[in-house]
């Protein structure tokens, strides 16, 4: 029988502990039912033990043999001698399950936010007013031809697979519109890669941590999952191991690499130009398929791990650069760059894509159509006017994220001087440590008092990172020090 780990239960129970009718164990008896309801804990699931479960929600062991027995009396659990408690369920026996990734885009949580939440779950940006300059100035003429036909473009309509290309060719990489697919958004274009290319049991090298969608979408393929490299002492950031990569190579055959060179999410750190050289030898010498998500490489901030006022670093990216892809100097039929246009302009804009060979886009295109037939028409010709404002955009953006990162920096230095982290080259988020806490039961405790955070073992494949939180501030400081006061307390509550 499949068990589900405590630290996965314990994000999929969101919203559960916040204020509201009835005492906690009925509140988290009907949380646990509703994931039973939805399928998104498979029927036959064995949960944790009481005491496993209470320790991370942070709740006392009766609170949750509470709730166990009144989901026993109800019919939607029973006791497996020897085995624990099995969750019933409606039937559903599909594994995919993810993890809460999407909750503070969800009604429950809408609703919650006007109650005073203070919502620190998403690092997803406020859009540009370009966007809707864009929108604003389309005309019967940009749609021309393209109303002669059904409108639907499996691969994307050629003016922005060409721009698409364009965008690469003014990095250094020669591109043709033929090895570009459109996706809606770098999620979709992530999925259709694990789908076309990798099978169940499949062994997936990834970072650790990585992206939370990318897990997701790798563990529903049925993935074997094996972390390279990892967090240094004190808080800093090495990234991925690329000695471990040979290491394992000795021994075992990889489908594919997945990696994040530039504005990793969620620690922000890029790899300088050494670490990207050796990663591309090493990939090369074991001939090895390399997925590279560059989906926040636009939100790279041209400062490296430097302070102000200091030279660039080695690989990172000037505010009027196009980033360059680390495979760009792989086969192009063993390697596959994910980008998009919804990091650096607006998540409301779904437009991303996969450059690749033409055979592997027409694969992926083929998965493609079996899901939504094609993007949409409108949206790419808004993402063609705005492929054409993309550096004054990638200017604005950086710029503002800059001065966000340096807010957010003072406030924890001021508020929470012993929390550590490593200042991020890129993206939105500071990835801290939080000495001697679990910052899953801190993620509980703090819900309760209406804060919503993302734990450090989210982003990992193996459930490590305990210690760590994601803290946004591409929103500016203001949630966050109204999350502060909570979060510290939640923390001294949580440790050790």
């Amino acid at each position: 029988m499949a068990r589900i780990a405590s630290t996965r239960l314990s994000r999929l129970l969101t919203g559960w502990s916040s204020e509201g009718p009835g005492p906690l164990p009925r509140r988290l008896a009907d949380a646990l039912r509703e994931l039973a309801g939805r399928g998104d804990v498979a029927g036959g699931t064995v949960l944790p033990s009481q005491r496993e479960l209470a320790l991370v929600l942070g709740v006392s062991r009766s609170t949750v043999t509470a709730a166990y027995g009144l989901l026993e009396s109800e019919g939607w659990l029973e006791s497996v001698r020897g085995s624990g408690s099995r969750l019933r369920g409606s039937g559903t026996v599909d594994g995919y399950v993810t993890e809460g990734r999407l909750v503070s885009f969800d009604a429950r949580s809408r609703a919650a936010a006007t109650a005073g939440t203070a919502d620190l779950s998403s690092g997803a940006l406020p859009g540009l007013g370009t966007v809707g300059d864009a929108v604003g100035a389309l005309t019967r003429g940009d749609l021309g031809t393209l109303l002669e036909d059904d409108g639907y473009h499996p691969y994307g309509i050629p003016a922005l697979r060409e721009g698409i290309a364009a965008y690469y060719r003014a990095a250094g990489v020669p591109t043709e519109a033929g090895q570009i697919l459109v996706t809606s958004g770098s999620q979709q274009a992530v999925w259709l890669v694990a789908q076309a290319l990798v099978e169940p049991g499949d062994t997936v090298v990834v970072e650790n941590p990585t992206y939370r969608g990318a897990l997701e979408a790798l563990r529903a393929r049925g993935a074997r999952l094996v972390p390279v490299g990892g967090d240094g002492p004190g808080g800093g950031t090495e990234g991925a191991d690329v000695a471990a990569l040979r290491r394992l190579c000795a021994h075992a055959r990889p489908r594919l690499v997945y990696l994040q060179p530039t504005a990793h999410n969620p620690t922000g750190r890029s790899l300088d130009g050494a670490a990207r050289r050796e990663w591309q030898r090493v990939l090369a010498e074991q001939e090895l398929f390399t997925v590279e998500d560059t989906a926040c490489a636009e939100l790279a901030l041209g400062d490296g791990d430097a302070g102000r006022g200091t030279a660039l670093s080695a690989g990172t990216v000037p505010d009027e650069a196009t980033p360059v892809p680390l495979v760009a100097g792989l086969p192009l039929g063993s390697s596959v760059t994910v980008g998009t246009l919804s990091k650096l302009f607006w998540g409301g804009l779904r437009v991303g894509w996969v450059r690749s060979s033409p055979q592997v886009v027409a694969r992926l295109a083929k998965i493609k159509t079996s899901v939504d037939l094609s993007c949409s028409v409108v949206d790419q010709l808004v993402a063609v006017r705005l492929l054409a404002t993309l550096p004054e955009a990638r200017a604005r953006r950086r710029a503002a994220l800059r001065g966000q990162r340096d807010a957010a920096e003072a406030l924890l230095l001021a508020e929470a001087p012993h929390w550590e982290w490593t200042r991020p080259a890129g993206g939105p988020a500071l990835w801290v440590r939080v000495p001697g806490t679990d910052t899953e039961t801190l993620a509980q405790l703090a819900r309760r008092h209406g804060v919503s955070v993302v734990p450090g073992s989210a982003f990992s494949p193996v459930d490590g990172f305990r210690d760590r939180l994601r803290l946004p501030y591409a929103h500016g400081t203001d949630a966050l020090a109204a999350a502060l006061p909570t979060l510290l307390e939640c923390a001294e509550r949580a440790a050790g």
